[in-house]
């Protein structure tokens, strides 16, 4: 899913011109509820943990539970990936702060109103993607744009369909959906997420550039810190 520019962009003080490449602590896999609270793997997370996490990081607790289920479900498929929870919420964060941008948020049913979508990727100061779905997901035919609160491009969506939310429909404007996509895509790429070159890689297969991923390592600390705090 690479894009040369991140839908959100976040200044980041005290960066240098030749930075080192960071990685982030990832954190453990989110608890599972002693019984499921709903279907999908939104339904498998602690509800406990999941309010705590949510009211000490400020992330919306609908958006912590997305994150949540999409490490609980990477780790069924990709046991040797290690993608933390933390990691995809500092994706979401940079790519549409949580679902938020430009006025959107998050319903009950995880999907964002209204739709989020990302610059044309028309080559000029973006990568030149040419249409791949006929506007099916992003709904535009001339080229491709990045689609929901994980900015995942049609044709990224297109390899990893996903229902995080047990709906049985997937849909890249759901953020339940969205962030197992998101997480399966980097596993695959990086092939484990668990150690610092690995974590670097898998985020650089989800869009390249020191600059993005030096606010998602930012992020992924912060997040990891205060949930552990």
């Amino acid at each position: 899913m690479k894009r040369l520019l991140p839908l959100l962009v976040i200044v980041l003080a005290g960066c240098t011109a030749a930075p080192q490449l960071p990685s982030a602590t990832q954190a453990e896999p989110p608890p599972l509820a002693a019984t499921p609270t709903g279907p999908g793997y939104t339904g498998m997370v602690d509800p406990d943990w999941a309010q705590r996490t949510a009211e000490a990081t400020g992330i919306p607790l609908l958006a912590v539970l997305a994150y949540a289920g999409g490490a609980i479900r990477a780790a069924e498929v990709y046991p040797d990936c290690g993608i933390g929870w933390n990691t995809l919420a500092a994706i979401g964060l940079v790519e549409s702060d949580h679902g938020s941008f430009g006025g959107s948020s998050i319903g009950p049913d995880f999907t964002v109103t209204p739709p989020i979508y990302g610059i044309l990727l028309d080559g000029g100061e973006t990568e030149h993607i040419p249409d791949s779905d006929g506007g099916a997901v992003d709904g535009i035919s001339d080229y491709d744009r990045a689609v929901g609160p994980m900015q995942l491009i049609p044709q990224t969506w297109a390899s990893w369909p996903s229902d995080g939310d047990g709906d049985e429909i997937g849909d890249p404007q759901n953020i339940a959906d969205a962030s197992i996509a998101a997480a399966n895509h980097m596993c695959r790429a990086s092939g484990g997420m668990s150690t610092a070159q690995g974590w670097r890689d898998g985020i650089g297969a989800y869009n390249s550039g020191d600059d993005y991923l030096r606010k998602v390592a930012t992020a992924a600390q912060q997040y990891y810190d205060e949930a552990a705090g």
